[in-house]
């Protein structure tokens, strides 16, 4: 049986029988309503939001600054009555520590170190070294350095009178070249082979590898911030002279 597609076609449904949307209702314009604005934008109102949020900021700014000096003067009276209970938190010459909370900005652990390190300064010699003898490791290391690569005149009263300290290096090759010396002016080489019995197999020694010494990563740290910082320094140095050529 045929279905008429239009039988559902009417002046509220489709032919499928679904509702029609109903159209917009006719907005009426007139003087009072023409559809836009017909005053300018309120600025008393703007700018007194603007002259509000200004007042409230003085005031929050004002209530933190009084709160924070409170706080902070809370904390220095109660570091001085700590130190004045506990006087080994001065130094060994007597004079109190100095710092507070207040002197600095610095954290918490760093006020605690710089403490133990005054109250150790207090203590008689030798003391223990509070790093695990790293900076007494490298300060050894860069004296070695100093007397093995490089050189340096002796003191008086340390030695012969006008002699110099060589690198190790020159000095082993000057060994190698003259030999040891010895006591009627013959060569200690050419005794040890004169002395040597039939049989004596020579022995041939082979340089090593390594010479056995390994510097630590605190050392090697140290070494790269005094490269990094000589590095600074000489580049300000050819900057300044750089613009007084100018």
């Amino acid at each position: 049986m045929a279905i008429n597609s239009g039988q559902f076609n009417t002046e509220h449904n489709d032919e499928h029988g679904i509702e029609k949307p109903q159209p917009h209702p006719h907005i009426k314009r007139n003087a009072e309503h023409p559809g836009y604005e017909v005053s300018d934008v309120n600025a008393n109102g703007v700018v007194v939001f603007l002259a509000a949020l200004v007042g409230f900021l003085v005031v929050f700014f004002v209530f933190c600054y009084a709160a924070g000096k409170g706080i902070n003067y809370s904390l220095l009276k109660q570091d001085g009555e700590e130190a004045s209970k506990n006087p080994q938190a001065a130094t060994a010459g007597g004079s109190p520590a100095g710092l507070h909370r207040g002197a600095s900005m610095s954290t918490n652990v760093a006020m605690e170190q710089h403490e133990s390190s005054l109250i150790a300064q207090s203590f008689p010699t030798p003391r223990l070294d509070a790093d695990d003898s790293n900076q007494s490791t490298a300060d050894m290391h860069a004296r070695e350095d100093l007397l093995l690569e490089h050189y340096t005149a002796i003191e008086p009263g340390q030695g012969t009178a006008g002699a110099v300290r060589i690198p190790i290096e020159v000095a082993m090759q000057l060994l190698v070249k003259r030999g040891l010396p010895a006591s009627n002016g013959v060569t200690a080489s050419s005794n040890l082979q004169q002395a040597r019995l039939t049989g004596d197999v020579e022995h041939a020694s082979t340089a090593p590898l390594t010479n056995g010494f390994a510097r630590t990563s605190y050392e090697l740290d140290q070494i790269e911030l005094r490269g990094q910082k000589l590095e600074f320094e000489q580049g300000k140095t050819s900057e300044h002279a750089k613009l007084e050529n100018r």
